[in-house]
C-alpha cells in the first residue's frame, strides 16, 4: 500500500526518483523496526540522513561487501546514534551472506542493542562486517576518518602510477 502511494506520486518523475523515495523509505523503516524492537535506540539521525546514505551507498561510494581492496571507500560513522542506519545500509547493500564476522543479516538487526549482540548500540571494528573502525567517544571517528583518508593519500601518491 505505500510503495504503491510513494509510485502513483512519483510516477512522473522517472524510474530514477521512485527507486530512491522506496529506498530512503525502506531505510527508515527498517531502522525504525529495529530501534522498536530494541526499546532503545535514537531514530533522528537515520530518518534525517537516510537520503544521503542512499546517495552515498548507492552512488557514490566504490565498495563491495564481497571483497576489500586498498582503494575502496570507508564508511567511518563518529556518531553511534545513527548505528541503526548504518546496520540498516549493511544489510541492504549485502553484509550478511553468510561470511565470517559477516553478521548484517535480518535476525542480527533483529537483536539491535541486545547484549551479545553483533548489532551493538555503536558500532565496533570486527565484530560487525562492513565496520571499518570502532569510533568510541564523539569525535573519536572524525580523527579515524583524516588518519585513513591521508593514508590512502599516500598510497594512491605512491602506488597508482
Amino acid at each position: 500500500m505505500v510503495t504503491e502511494t510513494i509510485a502513483q506520486n512519483d510516477a512522473c518523475k522517472g524510474d530514477s526518483a521512485v527507486m530512491d523515495r522506496l529506498s530512503v523509505s525502506t531505510i527508515r523503516l527498517l531502522s525504525a523496526d529495529m530501534v522498536d524492537k530494541a526499546n532503545s535506540g535514537h531514530l533522528g539521525a537515520p530518518f534525517g540522513c537516510a537520503p544521503l546514505a542512499n546517495a552515498l551507498w548507492g552512488r557514490i561510494m566504490k565498495y563491495s561487501p564481497r571483497k576489500k581492496w586498498m582503494n575502496r571507500d570507508r564508511f567511518v560513522l563518529s556518531a553511534g546514534h545513527a548505528s541503526a542506519l548504518l546496520y540498516s545500509m549493511l544489510h541492504l547493500t549485502g553484509h550478511g551472506l553468510g561470511e565470517k564476522y559477516d553478521v548484517c543479516n535480518m535476525d542480527e538487526l533483529k537483536k539491535f542493542r541486545q547484549a551479545g549482540s553483533s548489532t551493538p548500540g555503536h558500532p565496533e571494528f570486527r565484530l560487525t562486517c562492513g565496520v571499518e573502525v570502532t569510533t568510541g567517544p564523539l569525535g573519536q571517528g572524525i580523527a579515524n576518518a583524516v588518519g585513513m583518508a591521508i593514508a590512502e593519500a599516500h598510497m594512491a601518491a605512491r602506488f597508482n602510477k
